[in-house]
């Protein structure tokens, strides 16, 4: 298990090992867009994680080229919907406050 902060309201709650960062936002009732519901195909569920970045699977090919399209991505972007927890670590993402992507 890990600890996931959610910024900017500092909500935190326990993820299971395996699961998504989008499958547990949903599932902790956060509002995150998704429009192609976890496939890496449209970049609406791009996040920063702050802190346990190693608490999360590595950059795959499809999350990192669907990145490279977006405006706005930086060294700890990532796709809530590609980034799956290991439950190594705690983590903490920041929600971003505008649509990005396609």
């Amino acid at each position: 298990m890990s600890i996931l902060t959610v910024m900017p309201s500092g909500q935190s709650f326990e993820v299971a090992q395996g699961t998504t960062l989008l499958a547990a936002l949903l599932g902790a009732e956060m509002a995150i867009a998704h429009k192609c519901e976890g496939k890496a195909k449209c970049g609406s569920c791009h996040i920063y994680v702050h802190e346990g970045r190693k608490g999360l699977s590595k950059i795959a090919r499809e999350e990192n080229e669907r990145l490279d399209t977006i405006v706005g991505i930086g060294s700890k972007s990532r796709l809530a919907c590609q980034a799956t927890v290991l439950g190594t670590e705690n983590i903490k993402i920041e929600l971003l406050s505008f649509g990005s992507g396609v």
